[in-house]
């Protein structure tokens, strides 16, 4: 399974990785993306079958990337983890069709109990 990381920090590309791996999800092919406009590129380039993206980025959002891609007809699986978490961005993230929505500091325990259903 190709699972794409998005998010404009290295670091937090790095901890959104570590964390997999410590949840159990180890065995996966992992694809990154700096910025919202490569997570659209690597997203169609890639065909990944989860996108794990930040909210706010460069050249478009996290929702920019999620809307773009619905509205190419791409139904990737599709979440967010990301610091900030209003009920407007809640709302926003599950009308555009976001699977989940994981708010930083984030467990490897909340990754295992989101995840698990979607990635089987």
């Amino acid at each position: 399974m190709k699972i794409l990381i998005a998010d404009d920090s290295r670091v937090m590309r790095q901890i959104v990785t570590r964390t997999l791996r410590q949840a159990g999800f180890d065995g996966h092919d992992l694809v990154e993306a700096a910025d919202g406009a490569e997570a659209v590129e690597k997203a169609n380039a890639e065909k990944p079958d989860l996108i794990i993206s930040d909210w706010n980025m460069p050249e478009l959002t996290g929702i920019d990337v999620l809307r773009k891609l619905r509205a190419a007809g791409n139904d990737v699986k599709f979440g967010f983890v990301t610091s900030e978490c209003t009920e407007e961005m809640k709302s926003a993230a599950e009308s555009a069709g976001s699977a989940f929505f994981i708010v930083k500091p984030f467990t490897a325990e909340q990754f295992d109990e989101v995840l698990t259903p979607i990635l089987g």
